[in-house]
């Protein structure tokens, strides 16, 4: 079966954003290490939660890039939930806008593409 580019697309950012998401969890262990943490199994946990969603976004990535549609419906679950982070960080106690639009704006590109791999893919058949 051969792979239209928009699911290409959509299976790359799905890639990055789970090599983000390891970036992320290696920043983790580096503050934990460093005893920047003031609760070690809440950080340990923290950890591991951001391993495991980088394995579950990898294997998303993987599975649009093979056709199969559970990594599409994965992978627009993971963008909705990181849009909810957004606005999470642009309306909380204390708002980042930069933040907000740092995670909105791959998580609207993800969305869209997954959407547009869908249709390519029922296209297809």
């Amino acid at each position: 079966m051969r792979m239209s580019t928009v699911e290409r697309l959509a299976a790359g950012i799905l890639a990055l954003q789970s090599i983000a998401l390891l970036v992320l969890a290696g920043w983790e262990v580096m503050a934990l290490v460093s005893g920047d943490s003031a609760d070690v199994g809440s950080s340990v946990a923290l950890v591991v939660l951001t391993a495991v969603g980088a394995a579950g976004l990898a294997a998303c990535a993987v599975a649009v890039a093979r056709g199969a549609s559970w990594g599409r419906s994965g992978g627009i679950v993971a963008q909705l939930l990181l849009l909810a982070v957004s606005f999470g960080a642009l309306t909380g106690p204390a708002p980042a806008p930069a933040t907000a639009v740092v995670l909105a704006v791959p998580a609207v590109l993800g969305l869209v593409l997954l959407i547009l791999a869908t249709r390519a893919a029922a296209s297809r058949r």
